[in-house]
C-alpha cells in the first residue's frame, strides 16, 4: 500500500547513521496515473502527457564526497549495474560537467527497494535525489531549475523526482509542472515476477488518431476524490504492454476485480495499481488480491 508524498529532495536529508560527512536520501517510486502518446518525435523519442504521483516505495542512497574526484557506485542488488551505464553515476558525472570540476568526487551507496522494469522508475528517482544529494554535499547550491535542466539531459523521468509529490508532464516527459493533490491518495502496488523492456513495449506502440485528454484525471487529484481518479485512470501503454506480456494483463485484471477504484499499470510496466477510496480499503483491496493469487 502506497501514498503520494516524498521529502522535499532538496532541503530534507537524514544523516544520523550514515556517519560524519555523509548523507541519505529517500529515492520515491513513481505511479503514472494518466499516460497518453501523442506523437513521435523527429528526435525518435515520443511525445508525451502523463500525470506521476511519487509514493511511498523508496531506495536509498548514502552519498558521501570523496577527494580523489571518481564518482565510485555500490549497490546491494544482484544485477543492478555500478558502472557509468548506471543513471547515477551519469547524473554525478553530468553535475561535475555542469559546473566545470573535475576535481570532485562521491562515494555512493544504493540500496534497492524499487523493483527494475517495473515501471516505478526508481533508476531515475536516484538520479534525481543523486543530484540533490550531491548539490548540497558538493556545497554547489545550483537551483532546483538548475538541477532540472541537468536531470532532463539525464532521462526522461529524472526531473519529475526533483519536484514530488504529484507533477504533469509534457514533452518526453521532462517538462514538469507541479500538480495539487487534494488529500493522500491510497494505492495498492503489485509488481509481477516478469520485467518489461520500456523499449520493447514502446515498439508495439500504435500512436493513436485521437489522444485522450488527461483532463479528467487531473481534477480527480485535485479534488482528492479517488472514485472519480478510478474512473479516469489511463496508459496508451497497456496494449503493447499485454501483448508482450499477457501476465501483466492478467495481474491487472486480477487486481480489479477485488473492487478497487480502479487499476492500472504503471509506465511501461510490469506493476499494476489498484487506487482506493482511502488506507482501510486498500488493505481489503491488498488482503483480497493475496487470496485471489496467494502466489504474488
Amino acid at each position: 500500500m502506497t501514498r503520494p508524498g516524498a521529502p522535499d529532495p532538496i532541503a530534507v536529508y537524514t544523516a544520523s547513521h550514515a556517519g560524519a560527512g555523509a548523507i541519505v536520501v529517500a529515492a520515491p517510486a513513481k505511479l503514472n496515473l494518466f499516460l497518453e502518446i501523442l506523437r513521435k518525435r523527429s528526435d525518435g523519442f515520443h511525445e508525451l502527457e502523463s500525470l506521476m504521483v511519487a509514493v511511498d516505495l523508496f531506495d536509498t542512497l548514502e552519498v558521501r564526497a570523496d577527494p580523489s574526484g571518481t564518482i565510485a557506485l555500490s549497490c546491494d542488488a544482484p544485477g543492478v549495474p555500478t558502472d557509468g551505464s548506471n543513471l547515477v553515476v551519469k547524473a554525478a558525472e553530468a553535475l561535475k560537467a555542469r559546473v566545470g570540476r573535475a576535481d570532485l568526487g562521491a562515494a555512493v551507496r544504493l540500496t534497492k527497494r524499487i523493483p527494475t522494469q517495473a515501471g516505478l522508475a526508481g533508476g531515475s528517482s536516484d538520479a534525481a535525489l543523486a543530484l540533490a544529494a550531491l548539490n548540497r554535499i558538493w556545497k554547489l547550491a545550483l537551483t532546483r531549475e538548475e538541477l532540472a535542466a541537468i536531470a532532463a539531459s539525464i532521462g526522461s523521468d529524472v526531473a519529475f523526482f526533483l519536484a514530488p509529490p504529484a507533477g504533469w508532464c509534457v514533452g518526453r516527459g521532462e517538462v514538469v509542472t507541479p500538480e495539487p493533490v487534494g488529500r493522500p491518495l491510497d494505492f495498492v502496488v503489485v509488481c509481477p515476477a516478469v520485467g518489461l523492456s520500456t523499449a520493447d513495449v514502446y515498439r508495439r506502440l500504435t500512436v493513436p488518431a485521437s489522444p485522450v485528454g488527461g483532463g479528467a484525471v487531473r481534477a480527480a487529484v485535485r479534488a482528492g476524490d479517488p472514485v472519480a481518479l478510478g474512473r479516469a485512470l489511463f496508459n496508451r501503454l497497456e496494449e503493447p504492454a499485454f501483448a508482450l506480456s499477457p501476465d501483466v494483463e492478467q495481474v491487472r485484471e486480477r487486481l480489479a476485480g477485488v473492487s478497487p477504484c480502479g487499476a492500472r499499470m504503471s509506465g511501461s510496466g510490469s506493476a499494476v495499481f489498484a487506487a482506493c477510496r482511502d488506507r482501510a480499503e486498500a488493505g481489503r483491496v491488498a488482503a483480497a488480491y493475496r487470496r485471489a493469487d496467494p502466489d504474488q
